[in-house]
């Protein structure tokens, strides 16, 4: 294994161990509830929002080394970010673990997102690493109905 593998899978394995900003937020201006039914991941994301811009990102639920990983990476880049940079960033995270695009030309901006994109050699994994993120996209539309992956 390389270098730069050994290190992506030592953030993968860091964040599940200890994931970030895990935990119900009280004072959350929206949430959603997402479910995996192929693994059973289940995940509720908070956010506090003020204006367009992402204050507070938190989750909680359970799930599998790579979901949960994704999801404390994910609560960490976008505190800070606007709306329309959550999604474009959701797009792009999508592409790389997806393997829409050339991988090199997705890496930029992705900070340690890049960690996951060994996801798209396991295609029944992508559904784990994006549950978090299209719960985090129904929580922004305020949709009450959970999001599941099939």
């Amino acid at each position: 294994m390389s270098y730069l593998q050994d290190l992506y899978q030592e953030i993968i394995l860091d964040h599940n161990k200890r994931p970030r900003n895990c935990g119900k937020l009280d004072c959350a201006t929206c949430q959603a509830n997402g479910y995996n039914p192929l693994c059973g991941d289940k995940i509720t994301i908070y956010l506090r929002l003020e204006g367009d811009r992402v204050q507070e990102c938190t989750f909680e639920g359970n799930g599998c080394a790579i979901s949960t990983a994704s999801a404390s990476l994910m609560t960490e880049i976008i505190k800070g970010k606007t709306i329309d940079e959550v999604k474009e960033l959701f797009e792009r995270f999508h592409d790389l673990v997806t393997g829409q695009e050339e991988l090199d030309e997705l890496k930029t901006g992705l900070g340690k997102l890049q960690a996951l994109a060994g996801v798209r050699e396991f295609p029944m994994r992508v559904k784990c690493a994006t549950l978090a993120w299209h719960t985090l996209n129904a929580a922004l539309r305020s949709e009450e109905t959970p999001v599941s992956t099939e």
